[in-house]
């Protein structure tokens, strides 16, 4: 199984994304429809959906779209993690239309102003509620966010944690060899994965070279085996087609074993998510 472990969707008929005006190329709408060609033509047979903004009926909209879409298996929706009825708002997504598909949820904490925001007693209370549940969490942080991602990591083991884009690292050499400390401190937690995506948009000049030792790093920190692949789309066109994308992403991890390969682009996500039980 080859699966996509990160994209978005979003029809801006239905809801304005405030940030995506910015830019021309993501303020439009983006369907499933729209990915299909890249996931045919790359033999994908799976993937994440995941949340673009904090909005409770968005995530019932992409449970409706998995129930009927064919390559949309899984969803990272969004809940209010400090609501006190967190639990029944789970119960009530998992009993709609396409509700078996939700298997985590993400607060964008990079639009929190607070580098400390998930240290936050009731933000602590919502992430145990929703493993309860037995969803996975998909960690979105700043750099200056990742010491709390890293606490919470490690001071949570009952819950399952997927960091996304590595954490949003940045190229400086000083800040790379910050976020490679963060990055063995969550090797030595099991309850983490990683996804190797939403990378190339934070690089310029010749990718490869740019994003190696990033890549370097997380292999040798995590393994493949908690590394999984996510396109970003369409984020990722800021930067790269999807072709383009996947293709980086096998070129940064052409020198390990077939196993490890399936690991980064499939059976992780598989595993961490449940696709395919």
């Amino acid at each position: 199984m080859r699966v996509d472990a990160h994209h978005h969707v979003w029809d801006l008929a239905v809801r304005d994304l405030p940030w995506t005006r910015g830019s021309p190329v993501l303020h439009r709408t983006y369907t499933a429809d729209d990915l299909r060609p890249a996931l045919l033509r790359n033999a994908i047979d799976a993937t994440v959906v995941v949340q673009t903004c904090a909005v409770a009926q968005e995530t019932a909209e992409l449970l409706a779209l998995a129930a009927d879409d064919p390559h949309t298996r899984a969803v990272v929706g969004w809940a209010d993690l400090t609501g006190p009825a967190l639990a029944d708002r789970l119960a009530a997504l998992r009993e709609g239309p396409g509700g078996r598909a939700l298997v985590g949820l993400r607060h964008p904490v990079t639009d929190e102003a607070d580098p400390d925001w998930l240290d936050r007693s009731e933000v602590r209370r919502g992430l145990r509620a929703a493993a309860d549940a037995g969803l996975v969490h998909d960690l979105l942080v700043r750099p200056d966010q990742l010491p709390a991602a890293v606490r919470a990591v490690r001071e949570l083991p009952e819950v399952r944690f997927v960091l996304d884009h590595a954490g949003n690292p940045v190229t400086d050499p000083d800040a790379f060899a910050v976020w490679a400390g963060h990055m063995a401190a969550l090797a030595v937690c099991p309850n983490v994965a990683v996804k190797l995506s939403g990378l190339v948009t934070r690089t310029s000049g010749d990718p490869v070279r740019a994003l190696r030792p990033f890549t370097d790093v997380l292999l040798s920190a995590l393994g493949p085996r908690r590394l999984m692949y996510g396109s970003d789309w369409p984020v990722c066109l800021l930067a790269a087609g999807y072709d383009e994308v996947l293709a980086l992403a096998e070129t940064l991890t052409a020198g390990l074993g077939t196993e490890e390969r399936e690991a980064v682009f499939g059976t992780t996500a598989a595993r961490w998510y449940g696709i395919g039980v």
